[in-house]
C-alpha cells in the first residue's frame, strides 16, 4: 500500500478515536461516539493487516465475520446487569492481546534495540497483569469469587519480593537475549495481577474497573512503540489517559487515594457484617403508604443503586416516574459516581429505559436540593446514602461524599433487607424516624407502586 495513503488513513483512524472519546463525555452523544471509536478501530485493524501484508483477504474477512458474530452475540445476550463483568473481560482481553504481541516480538530470536525491548517488557508485564487481574475482577463481579478482600499472612512481604523479582527479570530480558527470562516475566506478571486484585473488596470494584481499563491502554500504547504503529500508540494513550482520569474521579468520589484503593483491602461482600444498630426499630411501610406519600409530594428525587440493577428495575422506575409526572410531581434522579459496579452504571441503565438525560443529575448538581425535596426515593442504594460517611469519624467510609437523602422531608428506601452494602457496614439511615422502609424486590415494588399511585 502507498505510504502516503497509509499515513492518511491512520490519521483518519486516530481522529475517529479522539472525536469518539470526546462525544463519550455526554450521554446525549455517547452512542455516536461509541460508533466512531468502533469505526476507527476497524479501520486501524484492517489497514494494519493490509499494510504489513500479514494475512490475505480471506483471513481478514474471516476474522471480521467471527469477531463480529461474537460481538453481536454478546451485545444481544449480555444483560445490562452483566455490563460490569463484560467491561472487566474486555479490559483483560485488550491487555493480553498487547502482551502477546510484545512477547512475540521478544521471541523472534533477534534481540531488538534497547528502547524496543524496554517497551516490549513493559507491555508484557502490564498486559499480562491486566489480563489476570481482570479475570479476578470478573469473578468477583459475577459472584464466582467472594467479594470480600482476600489476603494471606505475609502478603505485603510477598508482594514486595514479587515486585522486585519482576523488575530484575525485566531488566534481564531487556539487556540480554534470554528466552527463559521472558517466560519467567510472563509468569510473574500473571501472578501479580492475581495477588493485587484478590485483596480488593467489592466496594472498590468501580475504581478497579476504571484502573484496569487504563492499564490495558498503557499496554496497547507500549505495544505500539514495539511494532511502530502510530494508531496503536494514539489509541492506547487515549484509553490509558481517559481511564486514569476516570480512576482519579472515582477515587475522589470515595474520598480515597488510588493507593488506598489498591492496598487498603476495603469492602465486604455486601451480605456480611453485623449491624451495630440491629436492635433499633425501623418504620416499615406498605405499598399503599409509599404510593400515597409519593402521589402527594411536589418533588421526588430517585436515588438508584446496585439493587435496582440486580432487579432489572430500570423500566419500572421510569414507569413510576411517568405516573408521578402525570400528577404534576417534579421527578429527578441523583446519580452517585460510584453507584453500581462500574463507572456510569446507573446512567447506562436509566438511559436504556429512555429516562430523559436532563433528569439525570450527579452528586454535585443535586445534593443541595435534598433539603427542599419532599421525598427521596432510594432504590437499592446503600453505601452512597450512608450518613456515617458525613457524621461518624469512626466509620471506615468517613469523608466519602454521599447523597444527602436524609435531609429530604421523607426518605423512602426500597430494599430486600437490612443487610449492609458492599462496604460491609451498617446504615443509620434505615433507623431514622423520617425514613420509611419498603422491604421488597425493587422491580416488584415499583410495579406495584405504579398501580397504586392514584391517577391525576
Amino acid at each position: 500500500m502507498n505510504e502516503t495513503i497509509s499515513t492518511l488513513l491512520y490519521l483518519v483512524s486516530a481522529s475517529l478515536f479522539i472525536l469518539g472519546l470526546k462525544r463519550l463525555s455526554s450521554p446525549v452523544t455517547a452512542r455516536s461516539g461509541n460508533l466512531m471509536g468502533a469505526a476507527g478501530m476497524l479501520l486501524a485493524v484492517v489497514l494494519t493487516l493490509l499494510d504489513r501484508g500479514i494475512v490475505d483477504y480471506t483471513a481478514i474477512i474471516a476474522g471480521l465475520l467471527v469477531g463480529g458474530a461474537v460481538g453481536a452475540l454478546l451485545a444481544r445476550r449480555v444483560a445490562m446487569t452483566g455490563m460490569p463483568q463484560l467491561v472487566a473481560a474486555f479490559n483483560g482481553f485488550g491487555g493480553v492481546a498487547s502482551g502477546m504481541v510484545a512477547v512475540a516480538e521478544l521471541s523472534t530470536g533477534t534481540h531488538p534495540p534497547l528502547e524496543t525491548a524496554a517497551a516490549a517488557a513493559l507491555s508484557t508485564v502490564v498486559g499480562i497483569a491486566t489480563f489476570t487481574g481482570s479475570l479476578i475482577a470478573f469473578g468477583k463481579l459475577q459472584g464466582l469469587l467472594p467479594g470480600r478482600p482476600m489476603l494471606f499472612k505475609g502478603q505485603r512481604v510477598f508482594d514486595s519480593v514479587l515486585a522486585s523479582g519482576i523488575v530484575a527479570v525485566a531488566v534481564l530480558t531487556i539487556m540480554a537475549d534470554r528466552p527463559g527470562a521472558l517466560w519467567v516475566l510472563v509468569v510473574l506478571a500473571a501472578v501479580v495481577g492475581v495477588t493485587r486484585t484478590l485483596p480488593i473488596g467489592g466496594a472498590d470494584m468501580p475504581v478497579i474497573v476504571a484502573f484496569l481499563n487504563s492499564m490495558s491502554g498503557l499496554a496497547a500504547a507500549s505495544t505500539g512503540f514495539v511494532i511502530g504503529s502510530g494508531a496503536l500508540i494514539i489509541s492506547g494513550a487515549l484509553v490509558g489517559a481517559s481511564g486514569l482520569v476516570l480512576t482519579t474521579i472515582m477515587s475522589r468520589a470515595m474520598n480515597r487515594s488510588l493507593l488506598n484503593v489498591l492496598f487498603g483491602a476495603f469492602g465486604g461482600n455486601g451480605d456480611e457484617g453485623a449491624r451495630s444498630t440491629a436492635a433499633a426499630p425501623v418504620r416499615r411501610a406498605t405499598v399503599e403508604d409509599v404510593a400515597i406519600t409519593l402521589a402527594y409530594a411536589r418533588s421526588v428525587i430517585v436515588v438508584p443503586g446496585y439493587g435496582l440493577a440486580v432487579a432489572q428495575a430500570q423500566y419500572s422506575t421510569r414507569d413510576l416516574a411517568d405516573r408521578l409526572a402525570e400528577r404534576g410531581v417534579d421527578v429527578r434522579y441523583a446519580i452517585h459516581p460510584v453507584a453500581g459496579r462500574m463507572p456510569g452504571h446507573m446512567n447506562v441503565l436509566l438511559a436504556e429505559a429512555d429516562v430523559p438525560y436532563e433528569q439525570l443529575l450527579d452528586l454535585d448538581e443535586i445534593n443541595e436540593d435534598f433539603p427542599r425535596t419532599d421525598v427521596a426515593l432510594v432504590v437499592g442504594a446503600n453505601d452512597v446514602v450512608n450518613p456515617s460517611a458525613r457524621d461518624d469519624p469512626s466509620s471506615p467510609i468517613y469523608g466519602m461524599p454521599i447523597l444527602d437523602v436524609d435531609q429530604a422531608v421523607t426518605t423512602i428506601v426500597i430494599k430486600r433487607s437490612l443487610s449492609p452494602g458492599f462496604a460491609g457496614i451498617d446504615n443509620p439511615l434505615f433507623y431514622r424516624d423520617a425514613t420509611l422502609m419498603l422491604f421488597a424486590d425493587a422491580k416488584a415494588a415499583l410495579d406495584e407502586l405504579s398501580k397504586a399511585v392514584p391517577e391525576a
